[in-house]
């Protein structure tokens, strides 16, 4: 299996998830509350004002906070702060953590605060909800609202639409197969052939494709038979959005990139290298996606530097034209 510092390191895929599909987080997990939330107003990320009362940042352990404005539907702001505990084991602080952060963000902005908090661990008996002390009459508490991953049923029919049902799918399939690559597999083919299946949108499928594919890593051998296995269905159901040939190509360009630099022996032929093997990647899946190319585009690629070269791989994966890849304002591309 992969190295469990990698393979268990849901944090970044729990952010980048929360971030994108904040309204349907709360629908799946805290239906009531989402109920009465104005989603038609929007909602901001608030992560600064959180990082200025995170103390707990000093200790080195990372979580997965957010603290979101969003508006009633009677028309009041209302903030709500989330946070997803993804420990695998008892967290004797967490209940403390999340009164001191409720407290300090009333204390320093003078706003009710709701928390709420995902449990994403394995222990079906770690189950915090309130915070109190009580010192000669004089107390303090707060009361939070939670969501076991363990107690919700990924195919629960009535949340078939939204993509938390995936998420929760993977990130259980993630812990119960952690020491079976096999059983992982079929785990993970049976998650994301089932996007398709639903009915779930291109973008809505690359981006839960990444969430997936990072919390359910497999060994290289089982990688390469999840990547073959996947592209024979997407060939079957005419629906290719190459999520995982993209992923396979990169990592292919990456290698041939770190080789060449390699051989060369200097940090400037790796460098070189890493360039040519992006740049190359971009420029196949152009021709690809576009057919044969104007001549400005290969010194457009040669030009560019590596962050540059990543930002067009990703915007052709939506992109109609050139120009949406290359100059999305509608500048000229030449």
């Amino acid at each position: 299996m992969p190295d469990p510092r990698e393979a268990d390191d849901y944090d970044g895929p729990w952010k980048e998830v929360l971030q994108r599909y904040f309204p349907q987080a709360m629908g799946r997990f805290f239906p009531d509350a989402a109920a009465e939330i104005d989603w038609a107003r929007g909602h901001d990320f608030l992560d600064g004002e959180l990082q200025k009362i995170a103390r707990d940042a000093d200790t080195g352990r990372r979580y997965v906070d957010r603290l979101v404005r969003v508006w009633r539907l009677d028309g009041r702001e209302t903030w709500v702060l989330m946070h997803v505990e993804v420990q695998t084991q008892r967290d004797g602080d967490f209940a403390q953590r999340m009164y001191t952060y409720n407290h300090r963000l009333f204390d320093r902005f003078a706003r009710p605060v709701a928390s709420f908090a995902i449990l994403a661990d394995d222990d079906p008996n770690w189950r915090p909800q309130r915070f109190a002390y009580n010192l000669w009459g004089s107390e303090a508490s707060l009361r939070f609202r939670t969501a076991k991953l363990l107690d919700l049923d990924p195919d629960d029919a009535a949340y078939a639409d939204n993509p938390f049902n995936v998420v929760v799918a993977a990130h259980r399939g993630a812990q119960q197969t952690r020491n079976d690559p096999t059983a992982r597999l079929g785990w993970k083919l049976t998650v994301v052939c089932g996007m398709y299946a639903r009915g779930y949108t291109r973008r809505q499928i690359i981006d839960l494709f990444r969430f997936i594919d990072w919390v359910m890593r497999l060994p290289v051998e089982f990688d390469e038979q999840f990547h073959q296995t996947l592209e024979q269905f997407e060939q079957e159901v005419r629906m290719p959005y190459v999520t995982s040939i993209e992923r396979r190509g990169i990592e292919k360009g990456l290698r041939q990139g770190i080789e060449q630099g390699l051989e060369q022996g200097l940090e400037q032929g790796l460098e070189r290298g890493l360039h040519q093997g992006h740049a190359q990647l971009v420029r196949r899946q152009l021709t690809r996606r576009f057919g044969p190319l104007p001549a400005w585009v290969d010194g457009r690629l040669e030009a560019a530097d590596l962050d540059t070269l990543e930002t067009w791989g990703e915007r052709l994966l939506d992109a109609e034209t050139l120009g949406d890849v290359f100059d999305p304002l509608g500048a000229r591309a030449p």
